[in-house]
């Protein structure tokens, strides 16, 4: 029954809409966010002020998404996981499928990521262009076994077009991840250039940019 409504629910009003979320999904939904013509339907959700998430969205088989305060979710993205509780990685006791949003975070259109494990994208960070995969989990080949590993990508980061991003993964704060590269490994050196197959770091990046210094999300 739940699962029927969930499908009617997308299509509703708003303010319809966030009152069904909050009443029977019990969503902690600020009155400011909002959500559009999209299939979110995480095990818990949390949006601050003036969160949004546009249309043609799905997110799925989440334990949670957390959307900070004017953090966006633009179109046509598909972001899905493992439940909690689902049958497989159970030798991943620490396992914590959700998506984290910092303030201020973007995640523009039509990108992959899988949440089988923690993806954490931090305040500022704008996930940018077309067709980027964050793949938390993956095949051992070893233990013939799935496994996970979480994801995290700094505060002020700008991720290029078309990246892909692997478990284990991260990228620190103040960094620029160039297009059409996969980061596969965790660095650690902050205000930086990384780029390439694997990426490595290509130069540094000044720490007085003014992308690192911006007081809002948004770049005109």
């Amino acid at each position: 029954m739940k699962k029927l409504l969930s499908l009617i629910v997308v299509a509703m009003p708003w303010p319809l809409k966030r009152w069904l979320l909050r009443k029977v999904w019990g969503y902690r939904i600020a009155d400011s966010a909002r959500i559009g013509l999209s299939y979110v339907f995480p095990g818990e959700l949390e949006m601050g002020e003036h969160a949004y998430i546009g249309h043609l969205n799905v997110a799925i088989h989440l334990g949670r998404l957390v959307c900070a305060e004017y953090s966006s979710i633009e179109r046509g993205n598909w972001i899905t996981g493992h439940p909690p509780a689902g049958a497989h990685f159970t030798h991943r006791t620490g396992r914590d499928p959700a998506l984290l949003l910092g303030a201020h975070a973007a995640i523009t259109k039509s990108h992959i990521i899988d949440c089988t494990d923690r993806v954490e994208i931090g305040a500022f960070t704008t996930m940018a262009g077309y067709h980027s995969q964050i793949i938390t989990h993956g095949i051992d080949v070893v233990t013939a076994r799935q496994d996970c590993k979480p994801i995290s990508i700094g505060a002020y980061c700008l991720v290029g077009t078309r990246v892909t991003v692997i478990g284990g993964a991260v990228l620190p704060d103040r960094c620029v991840l160039g297009a059409g590269s996969l980061l596969n490994k965790a660095h650690v050196e902050e205000c930086a250039l990384y780029a390439g197959q694997p990426a490595m770091r290509v130069k540094a990046v000044p720490a007085d940019a003014a992308y690192f210094q911006r007081e809002r999300g948004f770049i005109d």
